[in-house]
């Protein structure tokens, strides 16, 4: 016990600890902060530093020691927050995609969107067709590099840059067709620009797939996008719910419940399973945060939300910040001259590399290559690469925010949409947390490409953690990593009979509090000079006389005495 007492209060004597973010860029920015500075501190430091105005779609990521990602609360203390010993390590990260990030105010928040957005590009979770893949990455290659110079780029120099999880021969030279032809004299902003405005138009924009399971155990992938609610399944979007629609998000322990109303008073309820309590827990509070921001008018009409329908169980929170339609007219109102912007060019990059030098895949022996074929579609394989959530847009304010030929589609494709030619299955779905360990296949594909490891595989290096082996889709490996995490399942049932106890204690609990307190307001009652017939009947009975002249009258001179003597005392005073 004293043991305990000493160390806690060693702990308490570190007043300031050593913070570290890493920037969309990757480059790091380090400070010291108080032992009880809040998040909203170490934010407007970030913001401060980056000259950001348009700051409120950014947000902090950290990953636990179980490898569960946070967004960073900003009201509370961020050594409350982390559950590692310091000093912390954390991402920026944009956390609200804005609806139309080519209409942002600043250049400067749409290069950082842009950083974000070629981000999920190279980890695949920005799934696309191959034509528009060809012209994405045709844009950062002119935003990057500028013109095409005969005398610089030699042939084959697309295959030097590295802007998905995998290549094909035929994309790359689709992609320097493209940057020869069809973009020169654009500015580097230009470029950014027109990337923006084609990526906002993909289903899967500002998508952070959340792995799931329905009730028929297939594996599922649910999301927030500024429209709305969706799930994503094979190649398909099988569910879509707008803003609007969506009524309640609850969940208990494991079990996510979306409740909707839909046309003509149709009220549906869709289940999923997460792989863990933790897992759930972080998929309701992206959902309650991205509902507000997106779906109310003023920030003044947020309520905290309850993950129970019964007041004595369940998480509650509360989502705070702007909505997405303040932040617009504060935008609106930004007059200053346009920070200046340093762009990191050809500088490599640890998680979105731009050179790389090493053997193309094309090296690779054809057997290999066609276990590891590329398809910009088989993408999303690394979910946790960034250590980012990408919370998302939305439709609810009569869809003011949707581009018009984005909104015509999404209304013409409510029901379900093929998403890709490819099935949206990343290998994450079968491991036990969102933050998951890359497969085989990704990371030989990755030396084979010269891409350097996200910060979280330096993490694992360095704890010594091994890589597992999941297969992209869900054949032999994939049945056999559900076989291995079979092996949790007499864990979960523990868990959830510990659930059941703890809900049964509460009520028990509830119940007797609810007894004593009817118990005090019938006393009450029956001592008053209410003319009730069924109260004078009770002061007839012997038992009632009894206890008021043997118990009750007794207390009441008491507390009349207390009463009189702390009375007595504040005038004297």
């Amino acid at each position: 016990m004293l043991s305990r007492f000493m160390s806690g209060s060693l702990r308490n004597l570190e007043r300031e600890y050593s913070c570290t973010v890493r920037l969309l860029d990757d480059t790091e920015y380090t400070c010291t902060i108080q032992r009880d500075a809040k998040g909203q501190y170490l934010f407007d430091l970030l913001c401060h530093h980056l000259n950001l105005l348009e700051k409120d779609y950014f947000g902090i990521r950290y990953v636990d020691p179980d490898k569960q990602r946070h967004w960073l609360e900003f009201t509370k203390s961020i050594s409350k927050q982390m559950k590692s010993q310091p000093p912390f390590t954390m991402c920026l990260r944009v956390k609200f995609y804005p609806p139309d990030p080519a209409a942002l105010k600043e250049e400067i928040t749409r290069y950082l969107v842009f950083l974000q957005l070629k981000r999920d590009l190279y980890h695949g979770r920005l799934l696309c067709k191959t034509s528009d893949a060809a012209m994405l990455a045709a844009y950062i290659l002119q935003a990057e590099i500028g013109d095409y110079d005969p005398g610089k780029h030699p042939e084959g120099y697309s295959s030097k840059f590295q802007f998905f999880p995998k290549h094909s021969e035929k994309l790359e030279r689709r992609i320097a067709e493209i940057h020869k032809t069809e973009l020169i004299g654009q500015t580097p902003e230009t470029s950014e620009r027109n990337f923006l405005q084609k990526a906002q138009m993909l289903e899967t924009y500002g998508v952070d797939p959340h792995p799931c399971k329905d009730v028929s155990g297939n594996p599922a992938f649910l999301a927030f996008t500024p429209f709305g609610f969706v799930v994503l399944q094979g190649n398909k979007r099988v569910h879509f719910l707008k803003w609007n629609e969506v009524s309640k998000l609850k969940f208990e322990a494991k079990t996510f419940h979306i409740y909707a109303n839909q046309k003509e008073d149709r009220k549906i309820i869709l289940t999923y399973f997460a792989p863990t309590p933790e897992a759930c827990k972080h998929l309701w509070k992206c959902g309650v945060e991205n509902q507000a921001f997106y779906k109310l008018e003023k920030s003044s009409q947020v309520r905290t939300v309850s993950s129970s329908n019964l007041f004595f169980k369940g998480s509650r929170f509360r989502y705070s910040g702007r909505v997405a339609k303040e932040v617009m007219e504060q935008s609106a109102r930004i007059k200053r001259e346009p920070p200046e912007i340093h762009r990191a060019g050809l500088v490599p990059s640890r998680s979105c590399p731009s050179i790389t030098h090493g053997p193309r895949l094309s090296s690779v022996p054809r057997t290999r290559r066609r276990a590891v074929h590329i398809s910009i579609m088989e993408g999303l394989e690394s979910l946790r690469d960034s250590a980012h959530s990408t919370p998302v847009r939305s439709v609810s304010h009569g869809e003011s925010f949707i581009p018009r030929s984005r909104s015509h589609a999404t209304d013409a494709s409510e029901g379900m949409a093929v998403i890709s030619d490819e099935a949206y299955s990343p290998s994450d779905s079968v491991l036990p947390t969102p933050v998951a360990e890359h497969s085989t296949d990704t990371a030989i594909s990755r030396q084979i490409n010269g891409a350097p490891c996200s910060i979280e595989e330096e993490k694992e290096s360095e704890a010594g953690t091994p890589l597992r082996g999941d297969g992209g889709d869900f054949g032999a490996d994939g049945r056999a990593a559900q076989e291995g995490a079979g092996e949790d399942s007499a864990l979960s049932e523990v868990e959830q009979v510990n659930k059941f106890v703890l809900s049964v204690l509460r009520l028990l609990l509830v119940t007797i509090g609810l007894l004593f307190v009817l118990l005090l307001l019938l006393i009450i009652l029956t001592e008053s000079d209410l003319d009730i017939a069924f109260l004078s009947d009770i002061r007839q009975t012997p038992e009632f006389e009894q206890f008021h002249y043997e118990y009750f009258c007794p207390l009441r001179r008491w507390f009349a005495c207390k009463l009189r003597w702390v009375g007595g005392l504040l005038i004297n005073n």
